[in-house]
């Protein structure tokens, strides 16, 4: 009987170690893409109702009980701009410290840079990149030295580790699959600066992708460019199976050929989950994408709401160092105040009369219009009911100041033609007392004279050519430009359009 036994466990055993060496490594694996870009809202925006970085934890974290394959990005733009970055923390602005503490959390695969992180100085970006836990990719993107461009990267311990080029990463399942997955990103060169070099991103995405492919099984791409850029990148590189982008604020899911291309909403509104199968001996992917919407019915994760409920309190704290009275309610929206991206990249909307009106409104209405660029608005939402100050400072939270510019007719026309052109993205502009009748520019309901001198309130940031490349203060035709002082309404938009609200509250009281 003893026998018997044991020769039946023998056979148990060597049947088991049969079923798993004909289980293993079927050349088959499946993984999963957890996507979200341009984020620079920790909490819930719309009163709550969309968005939160604590909701999206809870969705990765669902997606790695389902899986345990399951890769995290941000396809760039996430350190700027917010009005919490704007504010001082212990002598230093906040400056996306808030952003890297809640990803350092959240635990993210790899990030892409986008042109904003390059809003926050070199000192700043550099403190963000040291305090990062996760990995950062670009190709184009370097750091400007007195002995050239070289890498960014990060320091850690006294150590310099560079900011990735490519970025390989490898994935195993159950039954023992292994595959190597590659990424390559670059990012848009619409932001300037002094310490950044760009390099040609068409050029380094195909090398970035031609040193890639030989080393890994499947390549991805994970970029923040405009959509016309990435199907550029899609035609140049047809065997990419999806492109992970950033950049526009709405979501989209286009394909060039078989390449896919998938964005999220801004502002984590929503979130691009994306199931992948491979097959080692075909070299066949899928990819199955599902557009998840962020909103109240998703739970918070505990662990990463405490860091957004620690930064929020500072918020309420710190912002009346900036401006008194910050919950004050200065005006109640009947009708809601539109700032979603959209909109204000691509029509007049009535926030961007309201920014315009309070342009004019803080030089007194003695100027002949006022122009807004729609980048400007970063709220990407809907303002309703009780308006607080802290609600404009979210809707323009860089603030800056209102200039007074002589400008000559035909310039004025140029840069209104260009505003019309530019429909979609952030150099779209708002106006006041400026309309576009058939042909024709009207000013004050009179036809633009290109031969004539006006008088126009432009935010700061227009006239540094950033938009506009041909608007700024080195154009002939830009004949004088007016810088307000400390003590004047127009050194600071938001303020101006407090005021410009508080007092047609107080009108609409007194009718």
């Amino acid at each position: 009987m003893r026998l018997y036994i044991k020769l039946l466990f023998i056979g148990i055993l060597v049947s088991c170690s049969s079923a798993k060496q004909t289980s293993k490594d079927d050349g088959k694996i499946a993984f999963t893409f957890l996507q979200i870009n341009d984020v620079y809202e920790i909490a819930p925006i719309q009163g709550g109702a969309f968005g939160g970085m604590a909701r999206v934890e809870t969705v990765h974290q669902d997606l790695l009980k389902e899986n345990k394959n399951t890769l995290f990005f941000m396809a760039g733009d996430f350190l700027n701009p917010s009005l919490l970055g704007t504010l001082k923390v212990d002598g230093e602005r906040v400056r996306g410290r808030q952003m890297v503490e809640v990803m350092n959390a959240m635990n993210f695969d790899l990030v892409a840079f986008g042109n904003h992180e390059f809003d926050v100085s070199q000192e700043d970006l550099q403190k963000r990149l040291n305090e990062s836990t996760f990995p950062w990719i670009s190709a184009n993107i370097k750091l400007k030295t007195d002995n050239g461009a070289i890498p960014f990267y990060k320091e850690i311990n006294g150590e310099k580790q560079d900011v990735h080029t490519t970025f390989i990463k490898e994935i195993e399942d159950e039954d023992g699959t292994k595959i190597k997955v590659g990424f390559i990103s670059v990012c848009i060169p619409s932001n300037p600066k002094e310490y950044v070099a760009y390099s040609n991103m068409f050029v380094k995405a195909r090398t970035s992708y031609a040193a890639l492919k030989d080393k890994v099984d499947v390549v991805f791409g994970l970029t923040h460019v405009k959509i016309a850029n990435d199907k550029r990148i899609a035609k140049l590189l047809p065997n990419l199976p999806l492109i992970m982008g950033g950049h526009e604020h709405t979501n989209s899911n286009n394909f060039v050929g078989n390449v896919q291309i998938s964005k999220a909403d801004a502002n984590a509104k929503t979130a691009y989950i994306h199931r992948i199968s491979y097959h080692k001996k075909t070299k066949e992917t899928t990819v199955k994408s599902e557009l998840k919407e962020i909103n109240a019915s998703i739970a918070s994760d505990e662990k990463v709401e405490k860091i957004v409920n620690k930064w929020q309190d500072i918020l309420n704290t710190r912002i009346k160092d900036v401006i008194k009275n910050p919950s004050e309610i200065i005006y109640n929206a009947k009708i809601p105040l539109d700032g979603r991206d959209t909109p204000t990249r691509s029509k007049q909307t009535n926030l961007g009369q309201v920014i315009t009106k309070a342009m004019a409104f803080a030089y007194d209405n003695e100027l002949d219009a006022a122009i807004v660029n729609g980048g400007s608005i970063r709220i990407d939402d809907q303002l309703i009911g009780n308006i607080t100050p802290v609600d404009i400072f979210r809707v323009l939270p860089y603030g800056g100041a209102i200039l007074k510019v002589e400008i000559k007719g035909r310039l004025l026309k140029r840069v209104l033609d260009y505003g019309l052109l530019a429909k979609g993205t952030g150099a779209y502009l708002h106006r006041f007392n400026i309309d576009k009748v058939g042909d024709k520019w009207m000013i004050k309901k009179i036809a633009l004279d290109t031969n004539k001198i006006y008088t126009i309130a432009f935010s700061d940031y227009l006239l540094k050519g950033f938009d506009i490349p041909f608007l700024s203060d080195k154009n002939q035709e830009v004949l004088s430009i007016y810088q307000p002082k400390e003590n004047e309404l127009a050194i600071d938009i938001r303020k101006a359009v407090v005021a410009y609200l508080k007092l047609e509250t107080k009108k609409s009281a007194n009718k």
